[in-house]
């Protein structure tokens, strides 16, 4: 089972208390072009992961690949795949990477964004990537932790 979300905190309390139990996942992927890029970054996140949990980060053209490789290697393992943005998801969804639904847990509030809940805001490039997400067929699921019921606001 692999569980997509988006979250713009990457690894934090929420996803580390609540979704990698949750998804039961013994594998944790960020795929973040910046993340990737940077060692030390990636050095303190892992810190915060349990042991028995593999932490993985990738730039986003080789995500599809790396997910692949990995349920080759351990066919039916769970994993929680983790994006930083809606273009990181799309740019992965462009890249192979396949997914019928795509949880979106945090979107920080900025400037020319509209805040849909206490959680999430979206701007214009957000909200035509959610389209095309459900242009796509991909179901789209907001919610900040498993236990809060999913809301579909555009």
């Amino acid at each position: 089972m692999q569980w997509f979300r988006i979250d713009n905190r990457l690894v934090h309390g929420q996803v580390i208390e609540a979704w990698l139990p949750h998804v039961r996942a013994k594998t944790l992927v960020v795929a973040n072009d910046d993340l990737a890029a940077d060692e030390l970054r990636q050095e303190i996140m892992s810190l915060a992961v349990p042991s028995g949990v593999t932490f993985l980060c990738c730039p986003l053209q080789n995500v599809a690949a790396e997910l692949e490789r990995l349920q080759t290697e351990d066919p039916g393992q769970h994993m929680l795949v983790l994006f930083a943005t809606c273009a990181d998801a799309r740019a992965a969804h462009h890249a192979g990477v396949a997914f019928s639904v795509v949880n979106i847990g945090n979107l920080h509030y900025g400037p020319g964004k509209e805040q849909i809940c206490e959680y999430i805001a979206l701007g214009p490039d957000d909200r035509a990537c959610l389209k095309y997400f459900s242009d796509h067929g991909v179901e789209l699921d907001f919610r900040c932790v498993p236990s809060a019921t999913a809301r579909i606001h555009l």
